[in-house]
Formats: C-alpha cells, structure tokens, sequence
C-alpha cells in the first residue's frame, strides 16, 4: 500500500498522556510510575522542584499533559512551582500531594490553581480517575480554543480536521468562495463530510447570520415536491387548507444546501433551473412569483458532468449548479489526517458515553490508518465511537479495533465483486452489438442502467429483500437505493 509511510507519522502523533511525577520520596516515585504505567500512561518522575520547571519549559523535550506534585520539596516547595506554573503554563492541569491534612495549604493550593489535593497515603485508584478527570478537563479546554481559532479562521465546523495537503487545499476552497455568492458543486463519496463542507461555507459567507435550509433530495417525492420546495396557496389542491411557505422561501437570506441533488425528480430538475436563472419562485396555486435571495450549494455522491453525459441528469441544470466544483477526497487518499480524526472521535465519545477512555494502543491506531475506509470519515466515525463504547481500560486495544474492522469487512459481503464480474461482461456485450445502431449517450445510459439494476438485485437477493442491508452493501444511502429500486421498477417487496 503505497500510503502505509504516512501512517509512522500520523502515529507518532497519536501518545499515550504523559504524567510527570514530581516527589523527593525514591519510593513514593516508583509506586507513582507503576500505578499509571499499569493504566497506560507514559510517566516521569523527579525528585526536586527546580528540576520539573526546567523539565516542563524545555521545549525540545515533550510537554507533559498533567503533573503530579508533592508540596514538600527539599530546594522549592510545590506551592511555589505551582505558582510559577500558573504563569509559564496556565493550561498544564497540577494534582499537589502532601503527607499533612493541613486545610489551609489545601486550599492554597486551590487558589493558586491546582486541579486537585490529595492527602498521602494517596488511593492508587482514586489517584487515577483524579487524573483522567484532570486530562477530560484539558481536552475540553482545548477543543474550546480550537474551536474559537476555526471560527476566526472562517471555517468553524468540527468536522472539517486534517492536516494533509488535500484538506488544506479544500479549506482554501472554502475560504475563497464563501465570500461569493455563486453556486457551489460539492461532490465526493459517501461519508467524506460533503454536508460539512456546506455548513463551513455557509458560516464563513456574509449569509452567516440567515438560515441554511438542508433539502434532501432524495427524499422529495416527485407528487409533493413542488410544494414542498416552492410552497402553496390555499386552496391549491386537495388538502391544502392553509398557506405554506416553500423550503427555498425559508431560507431567504441565507443558504439552501440540496443535498444528493442527482437524486431530484426529472421534473422538478427543470423547475429547479428556472429558479436558478430567475432568482424567483411560483407557489403552487399563486398567482405571482416571489423573489428569492439565497445562495445555493449542491452535492452529490457521483459525478454529476458524467451524468449529465449519460443523460441522467440536465446538462444545463448541471452547468447552473457547477459555477464553482469542491471535490472532497476520499479518506483512503489522505491517511495522514486519520490520527487527528480518530483521537477528535474519540474524546467526544469518551464525553458522550462517559467512558474513562484516553487513548489508542500504537497498533490499533496502526489498523486504522492503514485501513482503506469505503464509508470515509463517517465509518471511521462510527468505528471508533463502537471501539469507545466496547472499552474497558484507558485505551482502545488492538484487538477490538481488528474485530470491528472484520465486522465491517464481513457485512460488505460478496456482491460486489460478483455484481461488477456480471455487470462487466453485460456492458461489453451491449457495447459490441449495438455500437454502430444506437448513439453513444444513449449507450452510456443503457449501459449505466444495466450496471445499477445488476448490483441492486444482486444486493437485494443477498439480502433477502432487505432494503437497508442492500444500501448498505452498496455503500448507498437508503434514500438512493429506494428510488433507484422504483425507477428500475425492481421487485423488492420482502423488505
């Protein structure tokens, strides 16, 4: 696998949190590194004062992500090095120990910043959870400014993570276009972040302020889709006993973000066009159309110029949409990014299930980088938020990120290599007959039309029947596949 060296870099990025000890007692140190050596830390430890100052401000050495601190020290006491680490490094969570029950230099201690005190003999086990907590609280803190830092950068959606060139050069995109209001073409496989990218462009617009309406195309059904875009009068048709604003109406203002917009009804493509000429809007039943001030983005899981060619989708329509094009890389081309996104996954899985977990075992975060991902970013999600909930220790094990991995592999399934070894020799033979009879964008289309019904049955016959299963296997939404299976007019009633 020609990326697999991107994968060293992008874990040695990924450590386990590194504690400092700081204790004038040998054995009082000895027992700090095996507690938190047995619970996955890395750890330091050091007898003076003056020495965990000089160790925490080298810059060429790793930053430690909490420290342990005895009050009593023979050259500074501990309050004092707090007190100087409340000014080098504000951020940097400190647990103090002392042999004394002394109330006031606890809360000494606390008012100078300390996270917590704790009286020796100290609880190996509360100790570590103290900790953890110390580590779920800087985690926090530093989402926080990171997201204060992507807001002022303009592109403040969580999603949009990565150091790769690729994404860097989409963020670009994004911050060059937002200011604009032309049409943007966002288009990618499922699970890159395609909806991430609109709402990053819709905050960083002068539309920031306004709605962004999301209309998912594929659930739009052909008899209620004009209502449902455009709005209707009263008394328009059978049922419409009162006035409804139309989805693009609503979003007046602001941004309408059409989501798998390949999917929309032929129909409804060409209302959609005049509106994108006109800037206006018919309600069903009204006699004058409305203005419209909204800016449009639109995405799509398959290349919307192809299908224009095959006749799928309105070439004029497809040139309206595309005044701008944003192609989202698939994660399998960026694995440099996959670290920073499975340790952002996993934190806010650890907040969300309450779960003690800080961290991936080098080797699992190996398997995840060096995975190739055909669900992009958001299986990657999905994955490392199971591997949180199945945890029992500080890090996710190797082992469990494997059997996730085998499941995934395992509900895949077959189809697809033998739908595509079918499929391969149906085109070829439609190719051959009839070239010289039938024009080539009508080909195209047959030819595209023969590919989809052959994997859709074959994924349906794999699964019984079972729509959602078959979407799945096909690494298609729902949505998709049902109006797929409608337009084919396939059988799959035992759903």
């Amino acid at each position: 696998m020609t990326d697999r060296p991107n994968a060293e870099g992008a874990l040695a990025a990924a450590r386990r949190p590194l504690v400092l000890c700081v204790d004038d007692d040998p054995t009082e140190r000895r027992l700090l590194a095996v507690t938190f050596g047995v619970e996955g830390f890395e750890v330091e430890t050091l007898g003076l004062g003056g020495d965990a100052l000089r160790r925490i401000e080298d810059e060429g050495s790793r930053r430690p992500d909490v420290v342990v601190l005895d009050v009593r020290l023979p050259d500074i006491d501990g309050l004092t090095v707090l007190r100087k680490l409340r000014q080098t490094s504000p951020d940097l969570p400190v647990v103090m120990l002392t042999g004394d029950t002394d109330v006031k230099t606890a809360l000494n201690a606390i008012q100078l910043g300390a996270f917590h005190f704790l009286t020796k003999p100290v609880d190996g086990d509360e100790l570590v959870v103290t900790i953890r907590r110390a580590l779920e609280r800087r985690v926090l803190m530093e989402e926080l400014v990171d997201l204060r830092t992507r807001m002022a950068d303009g592109v403040s959606t969580p999603g949009m993570l990565g150091r790769s060139p690729a994404m860097q050069a989409l963020r670009d995109s994004i911050r060059r276009v937002a200011s604009t209001d032309v049409t943007v073409l966002v288009q990618g496989e499922t699970g890159v972040g395609k909806e991430l990218v609109a709402h990053a462009i819709h905050e960083a617009s002068a539309r920031r302020g306004s709605t962004l309406v999301a209309i998912d195309c594929g659930a739009v059904t052909e008899s209620l889709a004009e209502s449902e875009l455009f709005g209707h009068e009263r008394g328009a048709f059978s049922g419409a006993d009162r006035r409804r604003e139309g989805h693009l109406v609503l979003a007046n203002g602001g941004t309408v973000f059409l989501d798998e917009i390949g999917n929309l009804p032929a129909p409804m493509q060409a209302k959609l066009l005049r509106v994108l000429q006109e800037r206006q809007v018919l309600p069903v039943g009204a006699g004058r159309p409305q203005a419209l001030n909204v800016r449009f983005v639109a995405a799509s899981n398959v290349m919307l110029d192809g299908a224009a060619r095959a006749g799928t989708f309105r070439q004029d329509l497809y040139y309206r949409l595309a005044e701008y094009v944003i192609n989202v890389p698939p994660l399998r081309e960026r694995r440099e990014d996959i670290a920073q996104l499975a340790e952002a996954f996993l934190k806010q899985a650890a907040v969300e299930f309450r779960k003690p977990v800080g961290g991936l075992e080098d080797v699992a975060l190996t398997l995840l980088i060096t995975h190739d991902w055909p669900g992009n970013v958001r299986q990657l999600r999905n994955a490392v938020r199971r591997a949180v909930l199945l945890s029992d220790g500080f890090l996710v094990r190797a082992d469990q990120i494997r059997a996730l991995l085998a499941g995934d592999e395992t509900s895949r399934g077959e189809v697809m290599p033998r739908t595509i070894g079918f499929v391969k020799g149906e085109t070829h033979a439609v190719a051959e007959a009839e070239v010289a009879a039938e024009p080539l964008r009508d080909l195209v289309a047959r030819a595209t039309e023969s590919v989809e019904r052959a994997a859709i049955s074959g994924a349906l016959r794999r699964t019984n029947g079972n729509k959602a299963k078959a979407a799945r296997l096909l690494h298609v939404d729902y949505k998709t596949l049902y109006l797929k299976i409608r337009r084919l007019g396939l059988d799959a009633s035992s759903d």
